[in-house]
């Protein structure tokens, strides 16, 4: 099953919890690109893990697949293993979601393979616990997300769209970009109604922001040229960070276009991760 990479395309930090956790407003969607999680039965349960990006990764019982994994056996009571495979194609700590897509798609395997049904507010508890963006890939529609990842809105249909993810391969710590974060808080931004067209889409977006890109460059300058890059590729209809990042993202209205973006970027940076997918609707 393919653990789609999760974008932000807008992303406003509203205010501070006490316990010192931020709150949000974001507009989350998922490209047709990602990791891959593939599951068979087994007597217990293990985790292999493969892919360009899977070197050096602890296939041990903290990882987030096997936790997943382990609390869904936890919650439904069944003794069944999985011989659970990581194919790892999106870069590590990269903002697009990479491990909590991977968990939230293991427990979509995993269900159907033992043919369990657990109760949607208690699989959804179980994902909050996981992690905070963990619900809304389980969920996998496009999003509006409040609190610190919670409070999960449907976004409504989106227009056809593309999208062009490039990654410097530098790590941008979330608790360090948070740390260099600066200034006031901002309002919550929603649509009353989704754009018709990759164009409308872009036109919204444009007057929104992530509050983390600033902190995202102070942590890793290069952030800054990722951004210029794609903002320069012909047909680009928006450049912004994703998350804290460090994966930045371009919005094009077709395949065709997308592709060739890609391509500019990785004829000019080729030590850049690159790819271009269609955004999920």
């Amino acid at each position: 099953m393919l653990a789609r990479a999760k974008v932000n395309l807008y992303l406003h930090v509203t205010g501070k919890r006490a316990d010192g956790y931020h709150l949000l407003d974001s507009l989350i969607v998922f490209a047709e690109t990602g990791d891959e999680i593939a599951v068979a039965a087994a007597d217990d349960l293990s985790l292999v893990i493969d892919g360009p990006f899977g070197a050096g990764l602890d296939a041990g019982p903290t990882n987030l697949v096997l936790r997943a994994a382990q609390g869904l056996r936890d919650l439904t009571g069944v003794k069944q293993g999985a011989a659970i495979r990581l194919t790892k194609n999106l870069p590590i700590a990269s903002g697009i979601g990479g491990g909590s897509a991977d968990a939230a798609t293991t427990l979509l395997a995993l269900i159907n393979l033992w043919q369990v049904t657990p109760e949607r507010a208690l699989l959804y508890a179980l994902a909050e616990k996981l992690g905070a963006d963990v619900p809304v890939c389980l969920d996998g529609h496009p999003s509006f997300v409040g609190g610190i990842g919670e409070d999960i809105q449907p976004a409504g249909k989106l227009p056809p769209a593309y999208i062009l993810l490039v990654n410097p391969l530098v790590e941008t710590p979330t608790p360090a970009v948070f740390k260099a974060r600066r200034g006031d808080f901002s309002p919550a931004a929603r649509w009353d109604q989704p754009p018709k067209t990759a164009q409308e889409l872009a036109t919204f977006l444009v007057t929104r922001k992530n509050d983390l890109t600033a902190p995202a460059i102070i942590v890793a300058p290069v952030v800054a040229d990722v951004l210029s890059a794609i903002a320069a590729t012909k047909d680009c209809l928006l450049s912004r960070l994703s998350g804290s990042g460090a994966t930045c993202f371009g919005i094009f209205a077709d395949a065709a276009t997308a592709e060739a973006a890609r391509q500019q970027i990785k004829t000019r940076y080729p030590a850049w991760w690159a790819v271009a997918a269609k955004i999920a609707g």
